[in-house]
């Protein structure tokens, strides 16, 4: 049963959960937290203690897994390809980016004036 304080305290407390979950991390966490309730709920304490049924239920979602990786073994390869490819992309321009900065320090260092450029300029 909720109390009267609980009712008062719950708009504050629904509205921080909205907001903690704009994070993954807090949405992952939210949502293992949900799951292990739930298969609590459903197949019980006992029936999760139990090492054999355990087992089972971690042989069948390692199957499961399986099945998944090899079916969609495409759609994977492309996905971390192109994440690859965007991280490369990523560390390629803050080098560069970089090394713009470095080349702006060594010519103040130095004391030419930065070059002028034509949005400046007009």
């Amino acid at each position: 049963m909720m109390t009267e304080e609980m009712m008062k305290k719950m708009p504050h407390m629904m509205s921080t959960a909205g907001h903690m979950m704009s994070k993954p991390m807090a949405t992952g966490a939210m949502m293992a937290g949900a799951g292990f309730a739930a298969g609590k709920g459903l197949l019980g304490g006992a029936l999760l203690r139990n090492p054999l049924t355990l087992l089972a239920v971690g042989a069948a979602g390692g199957i499961a897994a399986g099945f998944l990786l090899f079916k969609y073994q495409k759609e994977i390869v492309d996905g971390l390809s192109k994440a690859t490819g965007m991280g490369k992309d990523f560390a390629l321009h803050q080098k560069e980016n970089l090394a713009d900065l470095m080349a702006e320090a060594q010519d103040k260092i130095e004391g030419n004036p930065p070059p002028v450029s034509e949005t400046s300029a007009a």
